[in-house]
Order: C-alpha cells, then structure tokens, then sequence
C-alpha cells in the first residue's frame, strides 16, 4: 500500500467530481441528465429476503424499492420523503404531554403518491404498518419502535397521529423510516410467508421484476414514482437495476475490472490502489456512522465470562498493527460511539496494547501456558472459535491478524467463517465464541439494541440493569444534555464491563463507474441506495 496516500488523494478528487455532478443535479443547472440505461451493482452478501424488516442485512435493494415517510440524506439530516415535512416540536409536528412522559407525532403525507401497481398511497397504509410490524405472528429482524406507539390515528387520507407510549427521541430513525407496508395487498395474509418477502410492492423509484435467491435481483423503473427533477421531468432516470449477488471479495473486485459490474462498496482497502488507477472507474471513500468491534458470547464457553480473560484479550489487541494491515484505512477507537456523535466520550477505560500486561493478567487469574504455549486452567484450554462473515476479504485480514496477536499471550482462535443465513442466524443468536464484524447505525442511533438486555442484536446475550437504565434514559429525553450524560456514562459502564471491544471506525470504499451521475453516498444504515431516483448513466 505504499501508493495510498495518492490513492486517498484521488478519491477525494474524484469523490468532489461526483458531488459536484450531484449538486448541479439537484440545482437544475443545465447539465444533461440521459434517461435510459442499466447500472449492475456487485453485493457483497446473499440476500435473505427482501422484506425491509425481515431481513438481517442492510435494505440495500430494498432502498430502491419501498419508502419511509423520512429518511437521512448524505448529511446524515433527515429530510422528508413520503412525508411532506420532519416533525420537530418547532414546526408543531410533535407534542410533548404535560407530564414530559409521552408524545404525539403528526406526520403530513404528500399527495398524489401511488404503490408502483398503480393504487393510491394513505394514511391507512401507515397505520397497517405498525399494525403488522407489532403483530406477535410476524417474525421480524427487528420492530423496534412498534412497542412505543400505543395508538394510531388517521383522521384523513393524508394525515398520521402516532400517540406515542413514551418520549422517543429516536422515532426518525425506526419504524416508519425503513418502508411503509401497502395494506391493500397484504391485508389478511400472512407476511412471514407471502410472495411480498420476494417481490416487494413500494412506492420508490424502482420496482422488483426479477429475484432469482443466491444470484440477481431485477428492477425496473417504477412508472407511477411520484417524485420529478426540478425541469419537471418524471424521475428515475434509469430504466433498470440488477443486483448481482458476489459474496466473494476477489470475484467482485474482477467484475468492476471487467466491467461486468459497474457499482459495489465495500470494496476491500488492499485493492484501493489499484481500482484508484483503473480506467473509467471512480474510488469514493465513505465515512459511515460504523465501529468494528470484538464481541464475545457470554452465553458460550465460562472463560469469556472472566473480565480477566476479556481484558486480557483487549491488551493483546494490538489495533495500530490491524488498520496497518488494512491500508491504515480504519482508525483505532476506544468506545461504541464513534467520534462524529457529540457524545462520544474520550473518558472511557481504555486497554492500550499491552502484551506483557495481557499474559500478567492470565497469570495472576490462574490460566497457565501449556507445551503448546496454549494456557489452561482447571483443564479448560483457552480455545475459541472467532467467526467472521465468509468471503468478507477485510474481515478475514482482520481476523488472522486478531489469531496471531491472541496466540502471543496463550489464547487460541480458531476461524468459524460463516456465510448468508448461517451468518445471519449465528450473529443474532450467539452462535459463536467470538465474533468480529462492524455495525452501521441510524443518524441517530439507539445503542439499546445492540447493548440493552432485550435488544435484537444483542446476540451475545449480555445484560447489565445499570446499562439499561442509562439507554433507557437517552431512549426518552429530548433534551439533548440529559441524553448526552447518559450515553457517556452508559460508553463508561460498558467499557468497564468489556462485553465487546470496540476496534476500529471503517470507511466504506465504493466504486463506481465514472459514467455514473448524482450519485452521492449515504453514510447511515439507510444504505447507498436511499436516493437512487436521481442517479444517470452519461452516454
């Protein structure tokens, strides 16, 4: 990588050059948008399903396809989508009650907005969202903010009363971001099982044609969108998008060479320098709202239930020497939180890489070194299984550098690569000893749900009253200094505790085809896909 500071040199450029096409896009000034064409985009993953709320990845297709009433632009801001406003306590769109202990959201829907079969779009499909989502029968990925909501109220077709439980401070980023359900063709059925999981309906740019599990997905243009450019021309612009499925690394790296695909993120830093220089090729480096972390299972083997041994482990973890191995792309951090937020906290506990301190630590908790330099203690090797997501080139790096650097203080890791469903159901059920991976939140998160002791993707079953308190308490204020404390205090607990290590902040390398116009990339949960209906394809 000895080329990568030019490499990140470049990216800017030409990261400017594609926010600059966006910008004249959006201002209306005269550059030429070409109607037509086909963008194929490389996915790194197998799609498991494409209901939004179903599935256990990101909604990349599915961004494309359904829409939220809001959603975050490239600011992470969230902007009105569905909805023709953001509710704020400003503009009157929330209503807090005079005990401070539940609010009301109105949301003001736009008019004229039809599902891609051609029905009108109302409030009633609002409402049959939540209805469904909150429906114990409906297997869900996550229905998170479906319990806050006690009632729902649509005085007109055009209007959504949300009477909620509580104060949600977090209501943009959960349930009705993600993608609104059309009752008319789902009421009655039974959503864990309908055709909806493999041929959604939506009111997005584009609408599934094709979906053939493990290979593509296919959509077209969705003739009814709503939405225009501001000549008044009916957008989207392209006539059609295929997902191609390439769950390997390398492959994907060989079809943006070849031109087989033309759009994947991503992309493993160890090519960055090279698809930097490849013709007709633009590299964009993506800073999303994302840590890696460490995690470990404190349902599985008894040794992870040592703070000695975790704290071990997070001493032995060099982090300098795993963003060296990864390019230097990834910046080593100390919390969950990373530094965009305000309320990152620099006063965590901190475990500076300390080897000499890593192997005291085991010592001094009985764990001796056997021949194989592996320590043991009452018979009990400290042997572990340590999975990552199989064919996530970036990942794997990662992880034979955590093998080799645990080796160093007597701890075995053994890789448990998992791939699609497996991956999947492994993470969100513990089905591992230790797992590396990253997580990418909403722009305004709720840390709940990978730390509270009920949060659906707390898969290593940690739990912690303190904690729940403290995430309960920013879960439900809208004053930004309460929220404030209690996240940094819940990022000290937790740091004490060390259910997971947080390792490093990854950005998110795209590449996309140089033809490619308006696109601009999105740094939330809500995926790169979030705004496609604006993206051309120069002739």
């Amino acid at each position: 990588m000895g080329n990568q500071m030019q490499a990140a040199k470049s990216t800017q450029q030409k990261r400017l050059v594609l926010g600059l096409s966006a910008a004249i896009l959006l201002s209306g000034m005269g550059l030429a948008q070409q109607r037509g064409g086909t963008l194929t985009v490389g996915l790194g993953y197998d799609i498991d399903t494409l209901n939004v709320y179903s599935t256990g990845f990101l909604g990349d297709v599915q961004a494309a396809v359904v829409e939220g009433l809001v959603a975050p632009n490239e600011k992470a801001e969230y902007v009105p989508v569905l909805a023709t406003r953001v509710p704020t306590v400003q503009n009157g769109g929330i209503k807090v009650a005079a005990d401070g202990k539940s609010m009301v959201v109105t949301y003001q829907l736009r008019p004229g907005v039809k599902w891609s079969d051609g029905k009108p779009f109302t409030s009633a499909d609002v409402k049959f969202t939540w209805e469904t989502i909150k429906d114990p029968k409906f297997i869900a990925e996550s229905k998170d903010g479906s319990d806050d909501i006690s009632s729902i109220d649509t005085p007109n077709p055009l209007t959504v009363v949300v009477n909620y439980k509580r104060v949600a401070p977090d209501f943009k980023s959960t349930l009705f971001t993600f993608g609104i359900l059309p009752k008319h063709t789902l009421e009655g059925k039974d959503l864990n099982t309908d055709n909806y999981n493999q041929m959604p309906l939506g009111t997005g740019p584009f609408k599934v044609t094709q979906y053939a599990k493990g290979q593509f997905v296919v959509l077209d243009r969705n003739p009814n969108y709503w939405r225009k450019d501001t000549a008044g021309v009916q957008l989207p612009y392209l006539d059609k998008m295929i997902f191609k499925i390439i769950p390997d690394s390398n492959t994907l790296v060989t079809q943006l060479k070849s031109g087989e695909i033309q759009m994947a993120y991503s992309v493993p830093y160890s090519q960055v320098a090279q698809l930097d220089s490849q013709p007709g090729l633009s590299v964009v480096r993506n800073p999303v709202l994302s840590w890696q972390h460490l995690d470990f299972n404190l349902k599985g083997p008894a040794a992870l239930r040592d703070i000695n041994v975790r704290k071990a482990v997070a001493y032995g973890l060099d982090k300098a020497t795993i963003s060296k191995a990864l390019g230097g792309f990834p910046k080593p951090i100390d919390t969950v939180v990373v530094p965009v937020f305000s309320y990152s906290s620099k006063d965590v506990p901190k475990y500076p890489y300390d080897a000499a301190k890593a192997r005291q630590l085991l010592d001094a908790a009985g764990y001796k070194a056997g021949s194989d330099g592996i320590r043991a203690k009452d018979g009990q090797r400290l042997s572990f299984n340590i999975m990552v997501q199989a064919g996530r080139s970036t990942d794997e790096d990662a992880q034979q550098v955590i093998i080799a650097q645990m080796k160093a203080i007597g701890i075995e890791l053994k890789p448990d690569n998992k791939s699609g469903v497996a991956f999947r159901d492994a993470r969100y059920k513990g089905g591992y000893d230790l797992f590396y991976s990253g997580w990418i939140t909403s722009a305004d998160p709720s840390y709940s749900v990978f730390f509270g002791s009920k949060g659906p993707n707390n898969g290593q079953g940690y739990s912690n009253a303190k904690i729940d308190a403290l995430l309960a308490t920013a879960d439900s204020t809208l004053d930004p200094a309460a929220r404030t404390k209690a996240l940094r205090d819940f990022q000290n607990l937790l740091m004490q505790d060390l259910p997971s290590i947080a390792v490093t902040t990854n950005p998110s390398i795209i590449v996309v085809t140089d033809k490619l116009g308006g696109f601009v990339p999105n740094p939330t949960n809500m995926t790169n896909f979030v705004n496609t209906s604006g993206w051309y394809l120069k002739k």
